[in-house]
């Protein structure tokens, strides 16, 4: 027997950003960490693809294919310039998504000159597995360093001049951010050290907030920033060009022999090298009409950085006077992880979906920070998103605390 009222609520009437006009008011989807919603412009590319022009890039001459080829490129020239990098000193490559393009990268990077690599406790796996690996095939010490609240990496008394740091820009628990990632970046670059940035929450909340940050090598991926699933790497070409590449096949030559191969080489076709084999052509069409979207949405007359700040906000101060309720964050964020004292997250996010709310339960693939590290139960992720309103802000914490009074 359901102790909520089970009437349903009409197609939102346009109170949700731009974009969101096909999702109902009773839609509460909050799990925008692990991908975003798709807004309507996004959605419409990808079927225009499918449907007008559905062809490969780079390889075909004919007319869809070109069209293709300018999808692509124009997602290139905007990625970079989101990121302020100029397209003569770094490459945007395209990949699956963030791990995969994290693994692509860091397996091929020789140990030569490497005298350690950096990561921190607070990590997704798909940063913390690979920095193991890389660590273990080639001898090199590897060192966990604490993160304060705010997100600031504990680099004090750390030379990082020979290092590779590998780390996150926003966490997918807390939303913390890097605040010192000008910092660390300087110290790396004294030596021959890298910088290697996992970004994948972090477009998404904040489009330019890359900017500034002199890494030699980003890691993003598309469904954390309303476009389809694919992942991106904006990537130094001094880097490229120090990569010792295995992962590679079609698109990656110029020519091969019977026991020998060219690779693409030159500013034009440096790129080819971390792109194997058929991309996600809808994929990163879809991803060019994210960036434009995200560009031009402006909610309730908001930048979206302001806008996710100012819902953040109202949930961080209800969320952290609730009885029996430990928060992760010091601060509101658009992330934002809790748990509630005798009552399992998996059936909190259970009895939230069966109000159409969607949450996240569990460790967030950060089993070493939250499982081992803090020793904390599973928890529960509320993230939010562009296509989120003061209403289902409101919505949440009744239906929340109803459930807290109830078990």
């Amino acid at each position: 027997m359901s102790f909520f009222s089970t009437k349903k609520s009409p197609a939102s009437s346009g109170n949700r950003p731009s974009g969101f006009e096909y999702l109902s008011a009773n839609d509460c989807y909050m799990d925008t960490a692990c991908q975003s919603l798709r807004p309507q412009p996004v959605i419409d590319a990808e079927m225009e693809y499918y449907k007008q022009y559905n062809a490969c890039g780079g390889r075909a001459k004919h007319k869809w294919g070109q069209r293709v080829d300018e999808k692509v490129e124009a997602a290139r020239a905007k990625l970079l310039a989101l990121s302020g990098k100029s397209a003569n000193e770094y490459a945007v490559a395209f990949t699956l998504n963030a791990t995969y393009g994290i693994n692509l990268v860091l397996q091929q990077i020789p140990a030569g000159g490497i005298s350690s690599i950096v990561t921190s406790e607070t990590e997704h796996n798909s940063v913390f597995l690979p920095s193991i690996t890389w660590s273990r095939r080639n001898n090199v010490p590897r060192k966990i360093l604490k993160r304060d609240d705010n997100g600031t990496l504990a680099i004090t008394g750390e030379d990082l001049s020979n290092a590779l740091v590998i780390v996150s820009t926003l966490s997918n628990i807390d939303g913390r951010g890097l605040p010192n990632a000008k910092e660390i970046a300087a110290a790396v670059h004294k030596g021959s050290g890298l910088l290697l940035i996992d970004a994948a929450q972090h477009i998404g909340h904040d489009p330019q907030g890359l900017k500034g940050i002199d890494f030699d090598a980003a890691f993003c991926s598309g469904h954390k920033m309303y476009a389809p699933s694919c992942g991106f790497i904006i990537i130094r070409r001094t880097l490229l060009r120090r990569l010792e590449p295995f992962f590679i096949g079609g698109g990656t030559v110029s020519d091969v022999h019977g026991n020998d191969f060219t690779l693409l080489k030159g500013p034009v076709d440096e790129h080819s090298i971390l792109e194997p084999g058929l991309q996600s052509w809808a994929g990163i069409v879809g991803l060019n009409a994210a960036i434009d979207w995200l560009a031009a949405v402006k909610p309730m007359g908001k930048s979206p950085k302001a806008y996710e700040e100012e819902l953040a906000a109202a949930l961080f101060s209800k969320l952290k006077a609730m009885p029996r309720i430990h928060m992760m964050n010091s601060v509101p964020r658009p992330v934002m992880s809790f748990y509630v004292d005798n009552l399992d997250a998996h059936k909190l996010a259970i009895f939230l979906s069966e109000q159409q709310i969607m949450c996240r339960s569990g460790h967030f693939c950060c089993h070493h920070y939250l499982e081992h590290e803090r020793k904390l139960p599973p928890l529960l992720r509320v993230s939010l998103g562009l296509h989120n309103t003061a209403s289902d802000i409101e919505r949440f914490l009744s239906v929340l605390g109803t459930i807290v009074k109830t078990f």
